[in-house]
C-alpha cells in the first residue's frame, strides 16, 4: 500500500477491527441477485489448493456441486479429478475466476496464497472458506475485515473446525458461568513445529519438476529457485516468505478458546522468548507472550504461547498425577478461583483439581450447537438456512492478526508494544516492516 492509501484504509478500518472479537450470532444472508440458485439448492463450489489438508476441504463439501478444481501441481490435480470427473480443472485461480461463475470458494493453499484469492471471490460476491491461518499478514487481515464487512452478504469462515465444536462452546458458557472466577492468565501450548525451522536458504537449485508450475506456487511472494524437498510439499510453513510457523498452524486451533470466551481486543505487548528463528525461516522453540489491557468486560490478561514445549505444571494438578499437557496440544485457563483445561484444537473443558467436577454442577447450555461441524456451519449460511459461521471473518481477522504478532516480536528479537487502531508498534518502528509484504505483479490483493 502507498502511505496515503495505508492512512485511508486504517482510518476507516480500525474501528471495525476494535472489539471484533466479541461473540455473537449474526443471522447469514443469501444472495441476493435475482437469477441466483435457491437458498435449498446445491451451491457451485470452486476448490484451490487440492492436496494434504485441500483434501479434506474437499470431502468436507463433497455433498455439493465441485464444478471446478484448481492446483498448481498436476499431479495432485489428476488425483482430484478422478474423484470429481465433472469439474473442470486449472492450474491457475485467476483464469478459474474469470471463467466461471461460482457460489463459493474453498480456499486451502499454503499461507502466503491465501489472502488474495480470498479478497477477489469478496469482491466477485461468492461465498469464502479459506484454512487458517487465513491470511499471512496483518495488513491482509486488515485488508480482509474491510472488504467483508462491505459485503455482508458474502458468507465467510475460517477452516478452524474446532470452532464449530461443542468444547469451545462449554469452555465459555462455564467461564461466563464464574466456574474459575476471573481469568487472570491463559496458557496454550503445542508440539508444532513438526516440519523444518530454523534454516537458512539453500544454495542450491534443482529442476523444476515437470508437473509443478512453480511460478504459481511462488504466487505473490518473491521468487526463487526450486530446490527438491525445501518448500513444495508441506515443508513450507517453517519459510516466513511462505508460512506463519507453528503459531499460524496450531495457535488456530489451541487459543481459539481464549479468544473466543474472553472476548479479548488488542494486545498492549507482545514478548517472545523464541530459538533457532532466522531471516529465512521460524524458531525450533519458542514462548510468546501477549499482555491484554482491561476492560469493562475483564481485567488485565496474560497469554502465553508455548510451542515445541510444555507449559509449567498447573499448581491445581493433583499430587503425584502425571502432566501429560494433553498430547501435546492445549489451553488452560487461570482464574482467581479456579482453573480449567482443554484438550487441543478446541477440545472438551475440564476443571481442575479433576475431583472439582465431581461437584460441579454444568451451567445450562446458552450457545447454540453447531450441527454436522463447521463444514455444514458454512453450507447452510451460504444457502440461507442458518447463522454466519462462528470462525466468520469479523471474527477471524482479528484473532489472526494477533497471533500473526507473534510472529513479529519473534523476528524482532524483542518486547513491542502494539498501537492497534494505527496498526503499528510504537517503540520500534523497524519491527513494522513484519506488518505486510510486497507482491509480484499480478498477484495483488
Amino acid at each position: 500500500m502507498t502511505k496515503t492509501t495505508r492512512r485511508r484504509f486504517l482510518q476507516t478500518s480500525a474501528a471495525a477491527t476494535a472489539g471484533a472479537f466479541s461473540f455473537h450470532y449474526v443471522s447469514a444472508r443469501v444472495l441476493g441477485k435475482e437469477g441466483d440458485q435457491a437458498p435449498s439448492s446445491k451451491l457451485n463450489i470452486g476448490k484451490i489448493g487440492c492436496g494434504g489438508m485441500g483434501g479434506g476441504d474437499l470431502g468436507g463439501v463433497a455433498g455439493e456441486n465441485i464444478v471446478a478444481l484448481c492446483d498448481v501441481d498436476a499431479n495432485i490435480l489428476a488425483g482430484a479429478a478422478k474423484k470429481f470427473p465433472n469439474a473442470k480443472t486449472y492450474k491457475d485461480w485467476r483464469e478459474m475466476y474469470d471463467k466461471e461463475k461460482l457460489d463459493a470458494v474453498v480456499i486451502s493453499t499454503p499461507d502466503h496464497t491465501h489472502a488474495p484469492p480470498t479478497a477477489h471471490a469478496i469482491r466477485k460476491g461468492w461465498h469464502v472458506r479459506v484454512q487458517k491461518p487465513m491470511v499471512h499478514t496483518v495488513e491482509e487481515a486488515r485488508v480482509i475485515l474491510k472488504l467483508a464487512k462491505d459485503n455482508p452478504k458474502v458468507v465467510t469462515q475460517m477452516g478452524n473446525q474446532g470452532n464449530a465444536g461443542d468444547g469451545i462452546r462449554m469452555t465459555k458458557e462455564w467461564i461466563d458461568a464464574g466456574a474459575i472466577g476471573k481469568v487472570k492468565e491463559v496458557h496454550c501450548w503445542t508440539d508444532r513445529p513438526i516440519w523444518p525451522q530454523g534454516m537458512n536458504r539453500p544454495d542450491k537449485t534443482d529442476p523444476v519438476p515437470a508437473h509443478l508450475d512453480w511460478d504459481l506456487w511462488i504466487g505473490p511472494a518473491p521468487m526463487r529457485p526450486y530446490v527438491n524437498g525445501a518448500y513444495h510439499p508441506f515443508k513450507w510453513r517453517g519459510w516466513w516468505d511462505f508460512g506463519c510457523g507453528a503459531i499460524g498452524d496450531m495457535a488456530v486451533h489451541n487459543m481459539d478458546p481464549a479468544f473466543f470466551a474472553l472476548g479479548l481486543g488488542y494486545p498492549a505487548s507482545i514478548e517472545a522468548d523464541a530459538e533457532g528463528a532466522t531471516a529465512e525461516a521460524g524458531p525450533n522453540k519458542a514462548r510468546i507472550t501477549f499482555e491484554f489491557p482491561a476492560t469493562d468486560k475483564h481485567g488485565p490478561i496474560k497469554v502465553v504461547w508455548f510451542e515445541k514445549q510444555k507449559p509449567p505444571r498447573p499448581a491445581a494438578l493433583e499430587e503425584g498425577k502425571e502432566w501429560k499437557a494433553e498430547g501435546g496440544n492445549g489451553i488452560l485457563f487461570f482464574g482467581d478461583k479456579g482453573t480449567i483445561l482443554c484438550g487441543g484444537w478446541a477440545g472438551t473443558p475440564r476443571l481442575l483439581p479433576e475431583a472439582a467436577m465431581k461437584d460441579f454442577k454444568r451451567p445450562d447450555p446458552s450457545i447454540p450447537r453447531v450441527k454436522g461441524g463447521s463444514y455444514q456451519e458454512f453450507i447452510r449460511a451460504c444457502k440461507g438456512e442458518g447463522p454466519e459461521p462462528g470462525s466468520n471473518f469479523k471474527y477471524a481477522c482479528p484473532f489472526t492478526e494477533t497471533l500473526l504478532l507473534g510472529n513479529a516480536a519473534v523476528r524482532a528479537g524483542k518486547k513491542l508494544l502494539w498501537d492497534g487502531p494505527n496498526m503499528k508498534f510504537t517503540n520500534d518502528s523497524d519491527a513494522n516492516k513484519f506488518l505486510s509484504k510486497p507482491y509480484r505483479k499480478g498477484w495483488e490483493l
